[in-house]
C-alpha cells in the first residue's frame, strides 16, 4: 500500500515568476498534468525562500530576471539550504554565461519559456528522477564553452587549474563572489573594508578578462579555480 501511495503522489512544485500573466498561465498549464501540482506561486525569490522554511516541495521552477534576489542567487541559496529540492530554470534568457552559471550553481534544468507544455511536463518528471536537461536551443553553445580536459589520464582530467595570477586573497574573494555575496558581505566575511572588497573584485574581473560577477563565477568554475 505504501509503495502504491508513493507512486500516486504528485510532484510538488513552487513556481517563481514576476510577470502575473505568465505566472498564472503557466501555473494553470502545469496543474493540468495529472502528476504535477503547483503548491504555491511567487512574484519574488524572497517570498519563495521564506515559504521553503515551512513547506516541503520537490521542485522549484525559477525565472532568472526577478526583482530583488535574482534567479541565479536564489538557485544557489536553495541548493545549498535544501539539497533535496531540485531547481528548474524557466526563462527567456539565452545568454551562454547564464546557462553555465545556473547549472554550476545547482540548477537541474535550463528551459526557455517557449517550451511546449508536454515537454515541460516531461522535463519535470525526468528531473524529479535525477536527470539533467538543457533546452536544445541553448545546449549547443553551452556545450562549446564547457571546460576541456587537461589530460587523457582519468585521474587527472581537470586538476590542472589556471590561477590567472590571482593572489591568495583574490582567490578567497573570488570564492565568495561565486557564492553570490555582495561587496559588503565579502568585507564582513574576511574582515576588510567595503572599498577594499570592491577593489579586489575589480582586480579579479580584470585578471579573468570578464566584465561582471556572473562571468567571473562561470570562468572560475570552468577553469577549476573554485
Amino acid at each position: 500500500m505504501k509503495k502504491e501511495n508513493e507512486q500516486q503522489r504528485k510532484i510538488r512544485v513552487f513556481f517563481v515568476e514576476d510577470y502575473l500573466l505568465i505566472r498564472k498561465s503557466l501555473v494553470h498549464i502545469l496543474n493540468k498534468a495529472p502528476d504535477i501540482e503547483v503548491i504555491k506561486d511567487f512574484v519574488s525569490a524572497e517570498q519563495c525562500l521564506k515559504e521553503l522554511e515551512t513547506t516541503q516541495v520537490d521542485i522549484v521552477i525559477m525565472d532568472l530576471g526577478l526583482p530583488g534576489i535574482n534567479g541565479l542567487e536564489a538557485t544557489q541559496k536553495i541548493t545549498k539550504l535544501y539539497p533535496e529540492i531540485k531547481v528548474i530554470i524557466l526563462t527567456s534568457h539565452e545568454n551562454e554565461n547564464e546557462v553555465l552559471a545556473a547549472m554550476s550553481m545547482g540548477a537541474k534544468a535550463y528551459c526557455l519559456k517557449e517550451i511546449e507544455s508536454e515537454t515541460l511536463y516531461t522535463v519535470i518528471r525526468q528531473i524529479q528522477k535525477g536527470a539533467l536537461w538543457i533546452h536544445p536551443q541553448v545546449a549547443d553553445f553551452a556545450s562549446k564553452t564547457m571546460p576541456k580536459p587537461n589530460s587523457t589520464n582519468f585521474d587527472n582530467l581537470y586538476t590542472q587549474a589556471k590561477d590567472f595570477d590571482l593572489t591568495e586573497r583574490e582567490k578567497e574573494v573570488l570564492k565568495l563572489v561565486v557564492e553570490g555575496k555582495s561587496n559588503t558581505e565579502i568585507a564582513e566575511e574576511i574582515v576588510i573594508s567595503t572599498h577594499t572588497a570592491k577593489a579586489h573584485v575589480g582586480n579579479i574581473l580584470a585578471k579573468l578578462s570578464v566584465t561582471d560577477r556572473v562571468q567571473a563565477a562561470v570562468k572560475a568554475v570552468r577553469s577549476g579555480l573554485i
